[in-house]
């Protein structure tokens, strides 16, 4: 049995972006207000040259929806939303996809395919400034299943060669796709 684990949302990269982006749209949204009634709530910031129309009420429009934005991106984060497990298992012919999704019906989503569903491992390589490195399972009548993580992409090496090890592993193919 081989087991990878995905990350998911609970990266460096959605902390840090979850954090600015949540503060930002505090700060926005504080000298919005401020700006309305008069007040400064925040000393290193004069609010006082600030006109509420029209800067004050978007500076509020901007901070409220940073704060939504921000506050999304926590729930995530605190789901997990994307992390979870493909478990390989030869000695029952099965392969599992695990994911952890939002809260509900579809909280954990879980997709088992038979060995014998699985036509091969597709290596997807498309370079240039939107390029992507990515591994699929291609599964008959149902099209092309992601294996990795989302975020960093790998180098052409560990690519092919997590590629190579799971169809060796599972003894199916592997092909490549280059889109260029």
């Amino acid at each position: 049995m081989k087991i990878d684990t995905i990350i998911g949302s609970r990266r460096f990269s959605s902390y840090w972006w979850a954090t600015v982006i949540l503060l930002g749209g505090i700060g926005f949204f504080v000298v919005g207000y401020s700006s309305y009634i008069h007040i400064n709530f925040l000393s290193f910031i004069d609010s006082s040259d600030i006109l509420f129309i029209p800067q004050g009420i978007i500076m509020v429009f901007y901070g409220t929806t940073a704060i939504f934005l921000g506050s999304y991106l926590w729930i995530t984060i605190i789901f997990n939303i994307g992390g979870g497990y493909n478990e390989f298992n030869k000695q029952e012919k099965i392969i599992k996809i695990v994911r952890n999704g939002f809260p509900g019906k579809n909280q954990k989503i879980s997709l088992i395919y038979r060995l014998e569903e699985i036509q091969s491992i597709k290596i997807l390589i498309r370079e240039g400034i939107n390029y992507k490195r990515e591994i699929y399972l291609n599964v008959k009548n149902k099209g092309l299943l992601p294996l990795m993580n989302v975020g960093q992409p790998l180098s052409l090496i560990e690519l092919e060669n997590k590629a190579i090890d799971i169809a060796t592993f599972l003894g199916i193919k592997l092909e490549i796709i280059e889109n260029n």
